[in-house]
């Protein structure tokens, strides 16, 4: 089997988890463990069904890290439950999904799984590294449209996208990216920040939404030549749009390295962090049996382990 690195957008796996999954599944004690189940079917589903051969849950040591929040300050800021002062902002989480988050990382480690983030970075920009630095084949799992930007057919990149749900997987590839927002992976940072993102608290250039950012893109190619062009009055954009683009220069000085996953962070190699797929045995399957016991786990453990077995 040829190496098939799989790189999880771990929080948006579990997030999607905790909302797939009835939250009536629970601990004798009450505790929710709907994420936790959910999280390890779904790993359990995409390495096998992908043919994964490595596997990185990828972290957000910081959901919003503070350099983003100095250029966009609305970045992510509709999603603060707390700020807090020289620390990480509190992201808003419901409560059953914040007693499980422990038991999440807790249960992938006993499992073998590597885990990874990098200080002041979101999961993005460890996944955005691994995809740069990759020797394979890449799959990335998320429910982001913001990892589209390093969607690759040449170097063999390709997105999972599980916002539809696990049932309607989709599979993200150069062709479909051009067919459903008419521009280029290459070119997705660029459409992105002209057209924003109000999830994400990004505001894109007022009057300019999906269709106006990827006919401009047709056109001149890069942000940087459609600001060009906005300066030129014989460029042949009309006045509407050049002025547009003009009241949005502060923001679109800065928008682009925001929505940009960082590609070159200092991180371990795959190998060095334990990332190759292999069966869970001795004391760390004995732990993992006896927490699918104790927090009432059932048969998600179980096809976790089946899917690890498969790797002997």
């Amino acid at each position: 089997m040829a190496d098939r690195l799989m790189l999880l957008d771990t929080a948006s796996l579990y997030f999607r988890a905790f909302y797939g999954v009835p939250d009536t599944i629970k601990r004798d004690d009450g505790t929710p463990v709907n994420a936790v189940r959910g999280l390890l079917d779904m790993i359990a589903r995409l390495t096998t069904e992908f043919e994964a051969t490595h596997l990185i849950a990828c972290w957000d040591d910081n959901w919003r890290p503070t350099w983003r929040v100095a250029l966009v300050p609305s970045y992510k800021a509709q999603r603060v439950a707390k700020a807090v002062k020289n620390g990480p902002d509190v992201e808003e989480v419901p409560e059953g999904l914040v007693a499980q988050i422990p038991l999440i990382r807790h249960v992938l480690e006993v499992a073998g799984v590597a885990i990874v983030g990098a200080e002041d970075h979101e999961a993005d920009d460890v996944i955005g590294t691994y995809a740069a630095r990759a020797n394979s084949a890449v799959d990335v799992v998320t429910g982001d449209r913001d990892l589209f930007q390093l969607v690759d057919d040449e170097h063999e990149v390709r997105v999972i996208y599980t916002a539809r749900g696990m049932k309607n997987l989709e599979l993200v590839t150069d062709e479909v990216i051009v067919a459903k927002y008419k521009v280029l992976p290459s070119q997705y940072v660029d459409y992105a920040t002209l057209r924003g993102d109000a999830s994400d608290g990004l505001p894109g250039v007022a009057g300019i939404g999906e269709k106006t950012a990827a006919t401009l893109l047709a056109e001149y190619g890069t942000l940087e030549s459609i600001r060009d062009a906005a300066q030129d009055a014989d460029s042949g954009l009309s006045a509407s749009v050049r002025s547009k683009i003009a009241a949005a220069g502060d923001y679109l000085d800065v928008a682009p390295t925001v929505v940009t996953v960082v590609p070159d962070l200092d991180l371990a190699s795959p190998a060095e962090v334990g990332a190759g797929l292999a069966p869970v045995g001795g004391d760390a399957r004995d732990e993992l049996e006896r927490l699918s016991k104790d927090w009432n786990l059932g048969g998600s453990v179980t096809r976790l382990l089946a899917a690890f077995d498969s790797y002997a």
